[in-house]
C-alpha cells in the first residue's frame, strides 16, 4: 500500500512528489476547512491569496489545489453528515487523497440544469447512469461529488448530489484529454454504467443538487479568479524582466513608450481584478451575498490573465514563442481560466441577472 501511495503521488498530474508534499505540509489542500474538522482553519481571503501565489509559479498546481479546496471539499463542508465527513472529508484534507467534482456533461457544459446523468433508488442503493465530462483530477482522485437527475419532472429541482468513492464497480474513466494548457493536470470523462452506491451517500436532501452545485461554483470562481491573477502576475514579471534586459537601439526596450504602455495596461488590469477577487472573498467570509462579486472577479481576472499573457509574448517578441521562456506556457494556461467554472459569457449573464434583480428590488 505504501508503494502504491508513493507511485500515485509521484505520478500526480506530472508534479514531483516534493511539490505535492509541500502543499500537504502547508495545509494548502484544505485552507478554509475548520481546525475542528481537521483543516487549516483560515478564511477565503487567505485561500485566494495562497491560490494566486501557487498559480504564479504553476497554474496546474493551482488547479489541483482549487479543485480539492473549492469543488470537492466545499460542498462536503456545507452539506455532509458527520459520518460522510469521516469518510469523504478527513482523508482528503492533507494529501492522503484528493477529490474531484462531476457536474459538466458532453452535451450540457454551460447548462448545468440539464443533467442527463440519472440516479434511481433501488432498495438501499442509488444506481447511477451517464457520463460526466471535463473532470479535473479525474484519474488521480479517490472520490467525487456527482450531480444526477433523480426526478426528471422537476427539471433542475430534480437534481441531487452524491458522494461516490473511486474506484467503484460501474464507474470507468475515459481517456486523458491532451490539452492546450494546465497540462500537468489530468482531465477525463467519468462514465457511470449501473454504478451502485449506498443510499447514505446522498449529499444533502433529494432535489438539492442544483443549489449545491451553484453555491459550489460561486465559491470556486473566487479560486479561479485567484488562479488567473497568478498567471497574469507571472506574465507581467516575465515581461518586465525581459524588457529591462533586452537592448534595442542602444537602450533597454523598457525605456520605449510602447513597452511602457503595455506594462501599465497589464498592471491596471491585474490590480483591478485583484481588488474584485479580494472583495468577493471578504464578502463570503462575512457571510454576505457574493454571487455577483465572484462572477465579476472571475471574469476580470481570467480576462486579465489572457490579456497579460498575450502582452508578455508581444513584449518578448520571438522569445515569447519558444518553450525556453515561460511566456508561451502562461499564454496556454491562461486560456482555460475563461472557460472552466463558467465561461466569460456565463459570468456576464450571472452579473447582469444579479444586477437586474438588485435594481428590481428598489
Amino acid at each position: 500500500m505504501e508503494n502504491e501511495s508513493t507511485e500515485r503521488k509521484t505520478g500526480y498530474f506530472g508534479i514531483c512528489l516534493a511539490v505535492f508534499t509541500s502543499l500537504e505540509k502547508r495545509g494548502l489542500l484544505c485552507v478554509d476547512i475548520s481546525e475542528e474538522d481537521g483543516g487549516t482553519g483560515l478564511d477565503y481571503l487567505a485561500y485566494a491569496i495562497a491560490m494566486e501565489e501557487i498559480s504564479r509559479g504553476c497554474a496546474s498546481t493551482g488547479c489541483i489545489m482549487s479543485v480539492n479546496n473549492s469543488l470537492y471539499l466545499g460542498p462536503i463542508k456545507m452539506y455532509a453528515t458527520p459520518a460522510q465527513k469521516e469518510t469523504f472529508m478527513k482523508p482528503f484534507l492533507h494529501g492522503e487523497k484528493v477529490g474531484c467534482f462531476a457536474l459538466s456533461e458532453p452535451g450540457n457544459g454551460s447548462d448545468a440544469g440539464a443533467a442527463s446523468t440519472t440516479a434511481r433508488l433501488e432498495g438501499d442503493e442509488w444506481v447511477l447512469n451517464g457520463t460526466k465530462a471535463w473532470i479535473t483530477n479525474g484519474y488521480e482522485s479517490e472520490a467525487t461529488v456527482v450531480f444526477a437527475t433523480t426526478d426528471k419532472s422537476k427539471k433542475h429541482k430534480g437534481i441531487s448530489a452524491f458522494l461516490v468513492p473511486k474506484p467503484t464497480e460501474g464507474l470507468s474513466l475515459g481517456q486523458k484529454e491532451d490539452k492546450l494548457g494546465i497540462r500537468a493536470t489530468s482531465t477525463c470523462n467519468l462514465i457511470f454504467d449501473e454504478c451502485r452506491i449506498p443510499k447514505e451517500n446522498l449529499l444533502g436532501e433529494p432535489g438539492l443538487g442544483f443549489k449545491i452545485a451553484m453555491q459550489t461554483l460561486d465559491a470556486g470562481r473566487i479560486g479561479i479568479a485567484a488562479q488567473g491573477l497568478g498567471i497574469a502576475q507571472a506574465a507581467l514579471e516575465c515581461a518586465i524582466d525581459y524588457a529591462q534586459k533586452r537592448m534595442a537601439f542602444n537602450e533597454p526596450i523598457s525605456k520605449t513608450q510602447m513597452i511602457q504602455d503595455k506594462l501599465a495596461n497589464m498592471e491596471v488590469q491585474i490590480e483591478s481584478a485583484r481588488l474584485l477577487t479580494w472583495k468577493a472573498a471578504m464578502l463570503k467570509d462575512a457571510g454576505k451575498p457574493y454571487t455577483k462579486d465572484a462572477a465579476m472577479a472571475k471574469l476580470a481576472a481570467s480576462e486579465a490573465a489572457t490579456f497579460c499573457a498575450h502582452q508578455a509574448i508581444q513584449t518578448l517578441g520571438g522569445m515569447g514563442f519558444v518553450t525556453s521562456m515561460p511566456a508561451e506556457r502562461l499564454y496556454r494556461d491562461a486560456r482555460i481560466t475563461e472557460i472552466y467554472e463558467g465561461t466569460s459569457e456565463i459570468q456576464r449573464l450571472v452579473i447582469a441577472g444579479q444586477l437586474l434583480k438588485q435594481y428590481a428590488a428598489h
